[in-house]
């Protein structure tokens, strides 16, 4: 598991390429704010399929598997319970590394439930 932090006014987007760097998969399943060439670019470069929907402004709608995007709700699902610890919620702390140390360590004992 991997997370970056960025200010509270980048978009995720702007780091979703780099969270990809060293990892193998075989897709990489997204919503439609990260439908942008760069990434689908990125994502084929890694020999993986990008199962992000297109945005409607998309002149030429790039199909991805359904089935596939509704498992996208388990990731979802990881990100409602990390806002239960009040310490990641509210962003007690004032350096990253202590906010980042902490977000590791709910992940973990998210996952090992």
């Amino acid at each position: 598991m991997r997370f970056i932090l960025t200010g509270g006014e980048a978009h995720d987007s702007t780091t979703a390429a780099e969270l990809l760097n060293g990892r193998t998969t075989t897709g990489v399943i997204a919503d439609k704010a990260y439908d942008n060439n760069g990434l689908r670019e990125r994502i084929a470069e890694a020999g993986a399929d990008a199962v992000i929907p297109s945005l409607s402004s998309r002149k030429v709608v790039i199909p991805h598997d359904r089935l596939a995007y509704r498992l996208r709700n388990r990731i979802e699902r990881f990100f409602n319970k990390i806002k239960y610890f009040r310490h990641i919620a509210t962003r007690y702390d004032r350096r990253a590394i202590h906010f980042l140390a902490a977000l590791y360590l709910a992940s973990a004992m998210i996952w090992m439930r």
